[in-house]
């Protein structure tokens, strides 16, 4: 049985393993820390399969901006399965879960850095033609938002920028 809950400060050492093994370097982990620390962290949830933490998700603000305009998002990153259970509908559950509490509290579009085949099934399209951007030169099928709420993309345009500590991942 999978079961996706808040993470718990009890949760930060298995977090930590779960993204430096799924990503397979310190960097992601890194990046959860720092965020944590500094509060910039909007939503973080835990996957269990077994009553055991498996997988992790972080949600954080970011910005829309072009000119003087800035447009409120959220960025989903890091999303991370131990390998033993990948495949096992924990990071669906993580991701399905993530979205519909982001709903609920209001938040209207999300923006992922992700593998063009995985997020479409959430409701993520490519950002690039809506008028959204990311700040480097990631090919446009992998950078991809999602319209929570109806009408949230209307009007928003512009370059997504990340909470600082993305730039050292």
């Amino acid at each position: 049985m999978i079961t996706v809950r808040i993470e718990r400060p009890e949760d930060y050492p298995i977090v930590r393993k779960i993204n430096a093994i799924a990503f397979e370097r310190p960097n992601e982990a890194d990046l959860v820390d720092a965020l944590r620390r500094r509060g910039a962290a909007l939503l973080s949830l835990v996957g269990e399969k077994d009553g055991r933490v498996v997988g992790h998700i972080l949600f954080s603000p970011v910005a829309i901006r072009s000119g003087q305009q800035e447009f409120p998002a959220v960025g989903l990153a890091p999303m991370a399965v131990l390998p033993n259970y990948q495949g096992h509908g924990i990071g669906k559950a993580l991701v399905q879960t993530g979205l519909e509490q982001l709903k609920q509290a209001g938040h209207g579009l999300v923006v992922v850095l992700g593998h063009k085949n995985y997020y479409p099934r959430f409701g993520f399209r490519p950002a690039r033609p809506l008028g959204i951007e990311y700040q480097t030169g990631i090919p446009d099928e992998y950078f991809l938002v999602a319209e929570l709420l109806p009408g949230a993309l209307s009007g928003v345009h512009g370059q997504v920028h990340f909470q600082p500590e993305f730039s050292a991942v």
